[in-house]
């Protein structure tokens, strides 16, 4: 969505050059099958730990994958560097309007839905790592269901958005956390991002790993959906207990991203 948005605003002089993205797996894809579509080369830059189908399903749509260290090295530097060798367009994941405008279109879709269902939400939770999906899902339905409040879900021991919230300011993640949710272990907010998220978004929601895997396993029994960590975020924030002002009330889950390698997920559902 937010990929497919941001690429069709580059201008036609421009595409033969290309892009050039950063990402864990999810936006790369997206960045990767957005640009076989309009016809540009796309390099990727990853992290050395990405799972394998994300890595997969980038090179499937041929994009060119360049693997970082996530722990010593910046993406976000090694893709300008790149960028810059060949004159390529860099397509940040989430701190850009037309990847918010495109990502909101998910927040469309879900108003959209609880409008033919006839019942208004009153609390939608959202996984967050940079903020591209959840801020354009937020603006979205602070338009056509303004009584809904927004969360952010995220691992427990990497809740940026939960504390940059609550403080009123950007905060960052300490170096080394860990978490399965690979999709959005994002340091920090990125700046439009939480200018965003400060005026649309009620608080956050902290997960930790065992939750989130017992969410994947409730959303593959019951739901028949495979979900990766990172989107199951969100499930997991909804059923292992949610705050009281939300008890007795209509609340909206989206879970988003299905790329679990199926070593990983068949681990998972054994429990």
């Amino acid at each position: 969505r937010g990929a497919m948005n941001r690429l069709s605003q580059i201008p036609a002089a421009q595409r033969a050059a290309g892009v050039v993205a950063f990402s864990s797996g999810n936006h790369a894809q997206g960045v990767a099958r957005a640009a076989r579509l309009l016809g540009m080369p796309a390099v990727i830059v990853m992290p050395s730990d990405a799972p394998r189908i994300k890595v997969a399903g980038v090179e499937a749509d041929g994009g060119v994958v360049h693997f970082y260290d996530r722990e010593t090295e910046s993406r976000e530097e090694i893709a300008t560097r790149i960028a810059e060798d060949r004159g390529a367009v860099v397509v940040p994941s989430f701190d850009d309007k037309d990847i918010v405008a495109g990502q909101g279109t998910a927040g469309l879709e879900f108003a959209h839905q609880m409008e033919a269902f006839g019942e208004p939400l009153d609390h939608l939770i959202c996984c967050a790592g940079g903020g591209g999906l959840i801020t354009g899902v937020a603006i979205a339905m602070a338009e056509l269901s303004p009584q809904t409040s927004i969360w952010t879900a995220e691992p427990e021991a990497h809740d940026d958005w939960a504390q940059s919230l609550a403080a009123g300011e950007l905060r960052s993640n300490l170096p080394g956390t860990r978490s399965i949710c690979d999709a959005i272990l994002t340091p920090m907010p990125g700046q439009i991002t939480f200018a965003l998220g400060k005026r649309l978004l009620s608080g956050g929601l902290g997960v930790s790993d065992d939750e989130v895997r017992e969410a994947m396993r409730l959303a593959f029994r019951y739901l028949k959906v495979v979900a990766e960590p990172g989107g199951a975020a969100a499930l997991a924030a909804a059923v292992q207990g949610l705050p009281s002002e939300m008890h007795g009330q209509r609340v909206g889950v989206l879970i988003t991203g299905g790329n679990v390698d199926a070593d990983m997920f068949s681990t998972v559902l054994r429990g």
